[in-house]
């Protein structure tokens, strides 16, 4: 008699096991899944998850030094070869000039990397606004 509920208790336990490891396996696969497509839309649009951070001042030879950052907040893909639009407008807001600058560095997810540049430039220039044009992705 006192087989059949020890018997009962096998069963149950066993059955348990079986029920955990495929739960286990399609939570592995969902991830996978999410974690794909996560991928493919952080490739699709890098300059949704750089974000470019920067302030500048004059030096002695009358430069523009310019200092930043580059933060990456995607969570799967690194990038590099970020290439950056540098705007110099005057005190009334008027737009002087542009250039661009490409920062030769690999972001990896979650990081920043910081960049340092000088320029001659223009006469009467008040303020440098920065934007990210594009970046690759780092395979």
């Amino acid at each position: 008699m006192k087989t059949i509920p020890g018997l009962l208790l096998v069963v149950l336990l066993l059955m348990a096991c079986s029920n955990g490891t495929t739960e286990t396996a399609s939570d592995k696969e969902n991830y996978k899944k999410a974690t794909e497509t996560l991928q493919e839309k952080e490739k699709k649009n890098p300059i949704t998850f750089l974000k470019v951070y920067s302030h500048d001042k004059h030096n002695l030879l009358g430069q523009t030094v310019i200092k930043g950052n580059i933060d990456n907040s995607a969570k799967v893909c690194s990038y590099k070869d970020v290439q950056l639009e540098l705007s110099f407008f005057s005190k009334t807001g008027t737009l002087l000039e542009k250039d661009n600058e490409t920062i030769y560095d690999v972001i990896a997810p979650g990081k920043s990397v910081d960049f340092k540049t000088k320029y001659f430039a223009p006469k009467g220039t008040d303020s440098v606004a920065i934007k990210i044009v594009s970046a690759k992705i780092n395979q």
